[in-house]
Order: C-alpha cells, then sequence, then structure tokens
C-alpha cells in the first residue's frame, strides 16, 4: 500500500511541476489593435482575439489545478512518510516546484503538450462559462498594464518603431508637456532683438537695414528696450503707396501686447489665438522687457522642429545672445560680487 501512495506522490509531484510550467504564448498585438483588426474583417486577428479572451481562464484554470495537485500531494506526503516528515517533504516540494518548473527543458516540453491539445481546452473553456465565471471569481487574474506615468507614455511614443513617423513621435512628446513649457524657454533675449527707435525715419535706406535682419516685425522704443511702445511690420511699408519719408511712430502699430515670462505656452498660444496677432513682448515681474516671442516660436515648440524660411538666419537666437552676453557690462575694471 505505502509503496502505491509514493508512486502516487511522485506522479503528482510530476504532474503538478508539467502545470506550473505551462506558459501559453500571447498575441504580439495587444487586445485593442486585435480588435480594431477583426473589425475589418480581418479573420486572423478574430481568431488570435478569441484565444487571448480565453487564455485568462487558462490561466485561472491552471492555478486552480495547481493548487488542487498541491492539496493531493500533501495528503498523500503525510501518508506515505507520516505526519512530521511528510509535512516537511510538502513543504519542501512547494517551496521547490516552481524553479524546476522554470528549468527551460521542461518548461518548453510542457508547452508543446499544452499547444497539442490547446484547442480541446479552448473548446472545453467554452462549454463552460459558468464554471469558469467561478473560477474567476475565487483567482487573482493577471493585472493589466498600466502607463503610471507621463514619462512611461513618452518612452512608449519614442520606441513604438515604424508605427510613427519622427515628426509623429516629436509632435505627441511635444504636445505632452507642452503646457509645463514656459514662454522663458522659447523667447527671443532682448540682447538679440532688432529694434528701431520711434523718431527714426523710415526711408530706403532703413528700410534696406531692416530687410537685412531677416525679420518681419521690430519693436519701436521709446529710449531704451524698456520702454517699447509700439511694432513696426516691414511688409506693410513695402506696400505704402506714398513715398514720404514717415518715422516709426507714425508707420508702427501702437497696440502692444504684453505676456509675462513665467506664462506657458498654453497661455499664449491661447493669447495669440484670441488677439490674432503674431508678436508679443516679454516681461519679467518688474515689467522689463526679457525679450519678444512670436506665433511662430509656440508653433516651433508643438511641433518639436525649427520651421524655417528664407528669413530664418539664426537656428537658435538664445545661443547668439549667450554668445553676445559674455562682452555686456563687462568693462576692464568689472568685479562681480
Amino acid at each position: 500500500m505505502s509503496t502505491i501512495v509514493l508512486i502516487c506522490f511522485f506522479l503528482v509531484g510530476i504532474l503538478l511541476t508539467v502545470v506550473a510550467s505551462i506558459m501559453p504564448h500571447r498575441a504580439v498585438l495587444s487586445e485593442f489593435e486585435l480588435t480594431r483588426r477583426r473589425d475589418h474583417g480581418n479573420e486572423s486577428a478574430a481568431e488570435a482575439l478569441r484565444r487571448e479572451l480565453l487564455l485568462d481562464d487558462i490561466m485561472s484554470l491552471k492555478r486552480v489545478l495547481e493548487a488542487l495537485l498541491l492539496v493531493i500531494l500533501v495528503l498523500l506526503s503525510v501518508a506515505a512518510f507520516g505526519t512530521v516528515v511528510g509535512v516537511i517533504v510538502a513543504l519542501c516540494v512547494a517551496l521547490g516546484y516552481g524553479r524546476v518548473a522554470r528549468i527551460e527543458l521542461i518548461h518548453n516540453w510542457s508547452n508543446r503538450m499544452y499547444e497539442q491539445y490547446e484547442t480541446r481546452i479552448l473548446q472545453f473553456v467554452e462549454r463552460v462559462p459558468r464554471m469558469m465565471k467561478l473560477l474567476r471569481s475565487v483567482t487573482q487574474p493577471a493585472p493589466e498594464t498600466q502607463i503610471c506615468s507621463r514619462e512611461e507614455l513618452e518612452h512608449i511614443v519614442e520606441t513604438s518603431g515604424h508605427i510613427l513617423t519622427e515628426n509623429e513621435k516629436k509632435l505627441i512628446v511635444n504636445g505632452l508637456g507642452f503646457n509645463e513649457k514656459r514662454v522663458e524657454e522659447i523667447m527671443t533675449p532682448r540682447g538679440v532683438i532688432d529694434t528701431i527707435s520711434k523718431t527714426e525715419l523710415i526711408g530706403p535706406i532703413a528700410l534696406d537695414e531692416l530687410h537685412k535682419t531677416g525679420h518681419s516685425r521690430f519693436p519701436v522704443i521709446d529710449g531704451d528696450i524698456d520702454h517699447v511702445v509700439g511694432v513696426l511690420h516691414i511688409k506693410e511699408l513695402l506696400t505704402l503707396d506714398d513715398k514720404e519719408t514717415k518715422t516709426a511712430q507714425k508707420a508702427m502699430e501702437k497696440h502692444v501686447y504684453y505676456i509675462n515670462q513665467d506664462q506657458t505656452l498654453d497661455h499664449a498660444l491661447a493669447a495669440f489665438i484670441k488677439t490674432r496677432r503674431h508678436l508679443f513682448v516679454v516681461v519679467n515681474g518688474y515689467r522689463e522687457t526679457a525679450g519678444i516671442v512670436c506665433l511662430e516660436d509656440v508653433i516651433e515648440a508643438l511641433l518639436g522642429r525649427k520651421i524655417v524660411d528664407e528669413f530664418d538666419v539664426h537656428d537658435d537666437l538664445r545661443i547668439v545672445a549667450a554668445r553676445a552676453a559674455k562682452q555686456n557690462n563687462n568693462p576692464p575694471n568689472a568685479t562681480d560680487i
């Protein structure tokens, strides 16, 4: 009798290890993608989706079968070796069978055996929906993969391969962080702003100099850059009917729009749309001119790439400003404190 019990103990242990090592292969495509392809008439996707939806029931059945075999193993162990020794042996098996099940040779053999009967197992699961519902209620389903941070979502986008183009990836990633960027990060700093005095005469020579800068709009100042009184549009000057020389003050647009350097780009874009203007003067907390920002700057930040046209001279004017800053307020006897 004890020999039969011992043989049953080893057989159940082997069966437990085989069941534990079975791990059905999941579909490469997500459930959403399989559903989308099925809805477009893809029969192979429909079959893969059916299998994918039933695999959770298969895993529930696997866990219940493991638990049942483990209980039988404990009873057989106690019957074969006695209470104390049997409990110790059963405990050792319970702690070690999972590691044995992960051995590649055993895992591969078990999966091949499962694949031979998978169709029948899936059919059985479909025929007993009530039993599978009961099993799901007593077993813990596999947790769904969730995106837990913006950084993870950005990583998924960046590693999406050929599904998205490089421009689409940049658009999505930059769109995710668009509302967190500030105007200060994209503005043209005051050190490289081309301005014009309100008293300067706008004649052929002045127009030629303005055109050489490559810009179409210029802040008009009253004395210094911290007193912007208007915006001069060079394209409007080129279409003037009269050839009379005017001052910048007479030719400029007098309505000036200001935006704080700490405002978000989302706020700036909404302001551009609302005011239908293309250039804002950026100010700091003391109402000093910190720079200028145009609609093109905001669009470039959203798209994640430069909009280069025939008027662009520098790719990044902030680099130019940083280079020029080394010569600002730097006389021979200067001391920084």
